[in-house]
């Protein structure tokens, strides 16, 4: 069998991932509308920073995109609309990638996403 056979792909995510100005135009709607339900809404903002740094290597930046891509696809493996259980797929994709790139998030990236938390997410976050 080929390998190809044996991976799992998210077809949708990865085309988005590839349209960086959709994945940062759509990543602040989405984030606006539900970051008070995300509990790793600090990781995810620190992705999001790391991905879009021009410091960080071209590979992590897709693996990033491409989890970042997964997260504002209206549809997903489980709806993000259902209470509780809703963003369990969303946050275990953006886990998987964290930990292929965690040393790639610098504190520069964690302290950004704090202090877009702690101001609360606006208009002027979606032209960073």
């Amino acid at each position: 069998m080929a390998s190809s056979e044996h991976t799992v792909e998210f077809e949708p995510a990865d085309r988005l991932a590839q349209d960086r100005e959709s994945v940062r135009r759509r990543f602040w709607r989405k984030l606006k509308r539900v970051a008070a339900k995300l509990p790793f809404a600090e990781d995810l903002l620190a992705a999001y920073y790391c991905a879009f740094d021009k410091q960080t290597p071209r590979h992590v930046q897709a693996a990033l995109l491409g989890a970042l891509a997964y997260f504002i696809l209206p549809f997903d493996f489980v709806p993000d609309m259902l209470p509780v259980l809703g963003f369990t797929d969303d946050a275990a994709v953006l886990a998987t990638a964290l930990r292929m790139v965690a040393s790639h998030i610098t504190p520069e990236h964690r302290d950004a996403a704090r202090a877009v938390l702690k101001r609360g997410i606006g208009e002027s976050d979606a032209e960073e």
